[in-house]
């Protein structure tokens, strides 16, 4: 016996590993909102690196991200929109 499903099938789309390199404010509270704003997007993160210093205005999220061609963009809108992320930059 055979199943076949008549809605037609989505078509697949490669994904590229996308090392991006976030700049934030705030410190650790910042680095935790970038890496909240990862997790409810939803693409795969392979690698997440975080540079946190005490004394210094900026930290630095270095991931790799899963993404089609189409949602590189939207990536990188989406983390810039946060209000604790000062740049969005692939590596």
């Amino acid at each position: 016996m055979t199943v076949l499903g008549h809605s037609p099938r989505p078509t697949w789309v490669p994904r590229l590993q996308r090392r991006h390199e976030i700049v934030t404010t705030g410190g650790m509270d910042g680095v935790l909102r970038v890496g909240a704003a990862l997790r409810a997007c939803g693409f795969p993160v392979r690698d997440f690196a975080v540079d946190v210093r005490d004394g210094v205005p900026y930290s630095c999220v270095t991931c790799t991200v899963s993404v089609t061609n189409d949602e590189s963009a939207t990536f990188t809108e989406r983390m810039g929109a946060l209000p604790t992320v000062v740049s969005v930059a692939p590596c």
